[in-house]
């Protein structure tokens, strides 16, 4: 049902200096940063030959990033984000198979701007799993 991995995303608490350290130490291509308010977050893309990182920085008091950072003030892994052919049939398959959907279970645009969910942590080995329609 997943396709590839699309992207890692690392939450960090100081965006300027973690792009730095992308682009500059280990010579990655950075994007520029864009605000996503639906979501609370700045997001910054690292394009890699293979997948995408996904840099997350809050954005305003009340971002979801914001609360990860203050039980983990370095940063670090938030989620994978894996693609789908078809984000509500891959919502039902798994819901039948017991996961759970974040929020309403009805698909957001993403960074992307394509469709994407998110399914419980704990249902993932504590891992926070994002599914993109392509």
């Amino acid at each position: 049902m997943i396709g590839r991995l699309n992207h890692v995303a690392i939450a960090v608490p100081d965006l300027q200096a973690a792009v730095a350290q992308y682009r500059d130490t280990l010579g990655a291509e950075v994007g520029t940063p864009q605000d996503e308010p639906d979501h609370g977050v700045t997001v910054v893309f690292i394009t890699l030959p293979n997948t995408k990182v996904e840099l997350l920085y809050p954005l305003g008091a009340d971002s979801p990033i914001r609360g990860f950072l203050d039980k983990n003030p370095a940063g670090g892994i938030h989620h994978m984000c894996f693609e789908v052919d078809d984000i509500l049939a891959a919502r039902d398959t798994l819901k039948s198979r017991g996961a759970r959907v974040l929020g309403s279970g009805e698909p957001r645009i993403g960074a992307h701007g394509k469709p994407v969910l998110f399914l419980h942590p704990k249902d993932f080995n504590g891992c926070l799993i994002e599914l993109e329609q392509v």
